[in-house]
């Protein structure tokens, strides 16, 4: 089997994949696709015309894009592994879509705006994360095990990843508090759970390198804004 991915390092979205393809034993050839660089690289415009975006997995020449659209294809496709990342029962499995969902659609943009964001701004993306974190908080008090997919990591705590790793990098990046173990204990237990979950503490990128990342995309962020501001004097 030929499999390729198209990701780029310290992409969340990314890292969902690539571990993933880690946790079924598949091997894959990688690609590193530069998130600064413009344009595109010809084998993204290639293989993901449409949103023009990584991750993208090939298999066999055939591309899928969109990372949990890619996680639930590898879960299909290599399902005689050991490791299942959906459950097998169907309702548990609209249920683990359900929160995989919520997450990216909700957690992911809040969280991302109330490090990003100033003055105001913040402060209304400060409240919009606090309350969605609750709902998770109250989520894994709910359920009483250790991840979200109860007793071992699955599609959910994968789906995650932000949450688990990133933000508190990206949190420190920009000198801001939201998930703190006095505001969400539970939540903040379940990040040590994920960060020492052997197969992910073996492939998370580097906190140091990671928060160099970040901070580098934060300043060009600001330069880049500075200089449209000074255009409209």
């Amino acid at each position: 089997e030929e499999v390729k991915l198209l990701g780029a390092w310290g992409s969340p979205f990314s890292w969902r994949v690539e571990v993933a393809l880690k946790m079924k034993g598949v091997e894959y050839e990688y690609f590193d696709e530069d998130l600064m660089n413009r344009p595109k690289s010809s084998l993204l415009l290639e293989y993901n015309p449409v949103h023009k975006k990584i991750p993208v997995l090939v298999h066999n020449g055939k591309s899928i894009a969109e990372s949990l659209v890619i996680l639930e294809y590898i879960d299909e496709i290599w399902n005689d592994r050991p490791v299942i990342l959906l459950p097998q029962d169907p309702r548990d499995r609209a249920i683990a879509r359900f929160w995989a969902k919520f997450m990216d659609d909700n957690c992911v943009p809040a969280l991302w705006r109330s490090c990003r964001r100033e003055g105001i701004e913040r402060e209304n993306a400060f409240e919009e994360a606090y309350a969605l974190l609750n709902v998770l908080e109250a989520e894994l008090r709910d359920k009483q095990k250790r991840f979200f997919g109860g007793d071992t990591i699955g599609f959910v705590d994968i789906t995650g990843n932000f949450i688990g790793y990133w933000i508190g990098v990206i949190q420190e990046v920009a000198g801001v508090r939201l998930l703190t173990p006095e505001k969400f204990p539970l939540l903040c237990k379940w990040c040590c759970e994920f960060q020492n979950f052997p197969i992910f503490k073996e492939n998370l990128p580097p906190r140091e390198q990671l928060f160099a990342f970040f901070k580098a995309r934060f300043e060009r962020k600001r330069k880049t804004l500075r200089g449209g501001l000074m255009t409209l004097r």
